[in-house]
């Protein structure tokens, strides 16, 4: 993860009070009571996808797993809990010696889920493992909400690249976050430097509009540019007139130019008129990049459009109308004190729960998804694709799961797992989930 300047200190960086203070206080609690070393399993799930949606990604497996080893209680925030009297001089020590030791699995990074997909599972001590909760679904709710809706975009764009662009349209690390996600969702690179650097992103970006207005003439931004980056690169042609912008684009470059990008107008007629002027003018291999406040359905309006690529900015890093992916953090089981499992659950109205620990599969036939199948007793099935996987073993994380290869991973994942949906689910209108869950 990338550093956090607010917490960090001298060869030392904490996710510790990346948490909610309910959290702390029930460990000083069930450290008084004796529950504390209670083993518990708890899992993450959503009861339902965003409304309209047909799958879900789950993203941020592996800033979760890197935040976790990060997970430390030094003397200073030891010394701000005392301070805010949120724990005692037991639970201080505890605190101060504090390493998961338990088990983690989960979905694969990139993998789509569905309503009740438990898709991470932890076990070990209540006190170990509930302090956990925030830091897991801030994570997870985020990089997840994001994931899906890029997901959608890809579909929409039917195999022409995009590129996440909106790293001025949420906090500066949250956009670092996006466009991990969305790349792992199939975006195809992002104009945020430290997401390239943290995590091996492709990066892209040429010119605003502020870089022609500085000029004393477009011509002359055109020239500096070139002169910079070379005929390949793509010149913005919307700042004054459209048309005589890609004249100008055209006459410098001898019909050479990379592409031209287009950020406002009514793009469909825009585009083609451009992309006629351009071919009129001999430039027929110069592309159109579009972006202007795309989502998921202007893009599909844009399908048949001479559009080359995509650059998405607000509608990706704000989850395109669902900012989180309604993930909750739930105890499913624990130990009683003869030490055999107790299944448990809510029996809330509207948001009961299923106790005990799952395992989940997924039903396919000739290699298309049929239905999600959670048990709660049993083991997957011959025909089902085991979707839990050991991420954390007795505290140790599987390496294969983090930084830029964890990355790469997760968006060859993505794009098996997406292959199986049946046809149905890359349609972006609103419909049911694309496959029932089916609890057992």
């Amino acid at each position: 993860m990338p550093a956090r300047p607010v917490l960090a200190r001298v060869g030392d960086v904490t996710t510790a009070l990346l948490t909610d203070q309910y959290e702390l206080t029930m460990v000083d609690a069930a450290l008084k009571d004796g529950t504390a070393d209670r083993r518990c399993v708890f899992e993450v799930f959503a009861r339902r996808l965003p409304d309209g949606r047909r799958y879900g990604v789950a993203a941020g497996l592996g800033r979760f797993l890197t935040q976790l080893t990060e997970f430390r209680f030094g003397d200073e925030e030891i010394g701000f809990l005392r301070d805010r009297r949120v724990i005692d001089e037991g639970t201080a020590r505890w605190l101060a010696d504090y390493r998961f030791t338990g088990d983690v699995r989960a979905y694969r990074e990139g993998e789509v889920f569905f309503p009740n997909s438990p898709v991470l599972q932890i076990e070990g001590t209540f006190a170990e493992a509930v302090m956990l909760e925030t830091l897991a679904l801030s994570v997870l709710n985020a990089d997840s909400a994001i994931a899906s809706a890029a997901a959608r975009m890809v579909s929409a764009a039917d195999r022409r690249p995009l590129a996440e662009m909106g790293s001025r349209r949420t906090g500066e690390w949250n956009a670092v976050a996006a466009a991990r996600a969305a790349y792992i969702a199939g975006f195809g690179a992002t104009s945020n430097l430290e997401a390239g650097r943290t995590w091996g992103i492709p990066t892209m970006g040429t010119a605003a509009h502020a870089f022609t207005l500085l000029h004393d003439s477009e011509e002359a931004a055109f020239r500096s540019q070139l002169d910079a980056l070379g005929s390949g690169t793509t010149l913005l042609v919307d700042t004054y007139d459209i048309e005589a912008a890609v004249e100008t684009a055209v006459r410098l470059t001898g019909g050479t130019l990379g592409a031209v990008r287009i950020d406002s107008g009514d793009l469909p007629s825009v585009v083609a008129s451009v992309r006629a002027q351009l071919d009129r003018l001999g430039a027929t291999a110069t592309k159109i990049t579009v972006t202007n406040d795309l989502d998921e359905y202007t893009i599909a309006a844009l399908r048949a459009a001479p559009v080359d690529s995509y650059g998405v900015g607000t509608s990706v890093v704000s989850g395109s109308g669902h900012p989180a992916a309604g993930m909750v953090f739930k105890l499913v089981a624990h130990h009683s004190p003869a030490g055999e499992w107790v299944p448990v659950a809510k029996k809330s109205a509207e948001k009961a729960s299923v106790g005990g620990r799952k395992e989940a599969g997924r039903r396919l036939r000739n290699g298309i998804a049929t239905a999600e199948v959670v048990l709660t007793s049993g083991t997957v099935g011959p025909d089902e694709r085991d979707l839990l996987v050991p991420v954390v073993t007795h505290g140790e994380v599987d390496p294969a799961f983090l930084g830029a290869v964890g990355v790469e991973a997760a968006r060859a994942h993505h794009k098996r797992a997406k292959a199986e949906l049946p046809a149905d689910a890359e349609r972006i209108g609103r419909g049911d989930p694309a496959i029932p869950t089916l609890l057992v």
